[in-house]
């Protein structure tokens, strides 16, 4: 299977470039994975779409304001650090820009230097292993220092910063929004549960992958790099129940989705468990843990565009997409939503 398999036309002039006033009041397009049938509707609707005794997994992670700019200390050239992955204690895997400049000893300063970084350690792909160097708490000192980090297709400023963060947000570790929640309010959310449905939180700290391309051919080839998952016993208990009552698991985003076919590839069953899933879904795939999936629109030829034809089928989703573009929708992390259902 290609990587041109899933690549589709979009004008740029329907990437979102900033959230909308009101998370809820985005566009949601309805496709029917068995027909391919398309329904035009607003995000608030999708209370209409859910039953009761149904349950609707959220992930429940928050993204670190972890891109820094600062200053390599021997030359004042300027350094942009995004924080990926916490390997230990204060020691973190970077994204960095430019790499070349950073060796092993490099010392990096930010803030007049209330916060400082000293790579230990130099890998390919501008990945760069840091041991952070201050006094106080760490994730304090990155909310006064860091700012979100944004998609590189965004270039507007973000004004309000908890705009790429969802409602529910609790466990810090992202480097990277789950997107799809961010079209909830805690109204929504109120609203859906009034209606009878279950509402479920596991974590998935989205890392690198979010920001690489698929840089081979086949996609076969293609390799993930590894995401940090957990799940509690009540919310595995939540979901066996929910199936073995004949009801819908809806899945919010392809994180949440990842989560939940991680942990039934691995186990057979829903669990308490956590771990590192590098779990690669492309049409072939059978799903075992979502019925449905509340998503946003995704990149031409990306491993989410993968994922979501591999549940509602390619020609389903690009026929979907096509309408979508047709149909001006907004695309990427601040655009508008679709159900699979």
């Amino acid at each position: 299977m290609k990587v041109e398999d899933f690549d589709y036309d979009l004008p740029e002039e329907l990437i979102a470039q900033t959230p909308l006033k009101v998370r809820d009041s985005s566009r949601l397009l309805v496709l029917d994975k068995k027909t391919g049938e398309v329904e035009h509707k607003v995000f608030s609707d999708i209370v209409d779409y859910l039953s009761e005794g149904d349950t609707l997994v959220l992930n429940d992670t928050k993204v670190l304001p972890a891109r820094l700019i600062g200053i390599k200390e021997e030359t004042n050239a300027v350094i942009e650090i995004l924080l990926l992955k916490n390997v230990e204690k204060d020691i973190w895997e970077c994204l960095v820009k430019p790499a070349r400049r950073i060796k092993v000893g490099t010392v990096v300063s930010f803030g007049d230097g209330k916060l400082k970084a000293k790579c230990i350690e130099a890998r390919d792909a501008g990945i760069r292993i840091f041991e952070f160097l201050y006094d106080g708490i760490f994730l304090e000192i990155l909310e006064e220092l860091g700012t979100m980090p944004l998609p590189p297709y965004i270039h507007e400023k973000l004004e309000d910063q908890s705009r790429y963060q969802t409602v529910y947000a609790k466990e810090v570790g992202s480097a990277a929004a789950p997107t799809a929640g961010l079209h909830f309010t805690k109204e929504l959310l109120e609203k859906i549960q009034e209606k009878g449905v279950n509402i479920a939180y596991v974590t998935l700290h989205v890392g690198l992958g979010t920001f690489r391309p698929v840089s081979v051919e086949n996609i076969e080839e293609h390799e993930m790099h590894s995401e940090y998952y957990q799940m509690s016993k009540e919310v595995a208990s939540l979901l066996t129940k929910t199936r073995e009552n004949g009801h819908k698991i809806v899945a919010v985003g392809t994180t949440s989705t990842r989560t939940l076919e991680t942990i039934m590839t691995k186990y057979g069953e829903f669990r308490e468990c956590s771990g590192w899933t590098n779990i690669f879904i492309y049409p072939g795939y059978e799903y075992k843990g979502i019925d449905s999936l509340i998503t946003n629109f995704h990149l031409p030829k990306s491993t989410l565009v993968m994922l979501v034809s591999a549940l509602a089928g390619r020609e389903n989703i690009l026929n979907a997409y096509k309408i979508a573009v047709s149909e001006k929708y907004r695309f990427f992390s601040f655009g508008d939503a679709m159900f699979i259902k």
